[in-house]
């Protein structure tokens, strides 16, 4: 069986306006990165030794989070071979959850260090958290619309996932293999 998509003007204008905004908060978080006098200290880091393993922790269990948004959405959309009611559900709050493990995250980045360039893994990593928030957004708001190719979600997530995996390597990875596993 060959499907085949056709992409037609009309089928992409409704995209228009969350790429736009996406677009527009990717570039602002990145300009506020850069722009702003990173102040050294953004978020207390209770229960951890330091901020780096505040941010490498909660990076972590948003990127497992994340593994489990796109088994859920394998699994919803068929292509798993099991559905029930519960993948919904699962898939909703899985990532609600992973997207408010990354809210302190972001906060400290661009508040306590801004964007930085000073070498290819933390500028990767800045550029990576902005795309992140960008493509989130237009997620988000592509989600209620209608008349949108059937490839938009599957499309928009699988770049969310990619962005955020992006960011727990630039980070995490780095850190618990640099400096070492521990709270």
């Amino acid at each position: 069986m060959t499907h085949t998509t056709v992409i037609t003007k009309r089928s992409v204008v409704p995209l228009l306006v969350p790429l736009g905004v996406g677009a527009l908060v990717a570039v602002a978080l990145g300009v506020y990165g850069r722009a702003h006098t990173p102040t050294g200290f953004a978020v207390g880091v209770a229960g951890f030794s330091g901020p780096l393993a505040m941010k490498a922790w909660l990076t972590t269990g948003a990127a497992l989070l994340a593994i489990v948004q796109v088994l859920s959405a394998i699994a919803m959309w068929g292509r798993a071979g099991a559905r029930s009611a519960w993948l919904a559900p699962l898939h909703r709050w899985s990532g609600r959850i992973a997207f408010l493990l990354t809210i302190p995250v972001a906060f400290h980045c661009l508040y306590a260090l801004g964007a930085q360039y000073d070498s290819p893994r933390v500028l990767i990593h800045s550029l990576l958290g902005s795309f992140f928030y960008g493509v989130f957004t237009a997620k988000m708001l592509s989600l209620p619309r209608r008349g949108l190719p059937g490839w938009t979600l599957p499309v928009l997530g699988g770049l969310v996932f990619t962005a955020l995996i992006g960011l727990w390597l630039t980070s995490s990875f780095w850190f618990f293999t640099t400096l070492g596993v521990r709270l």
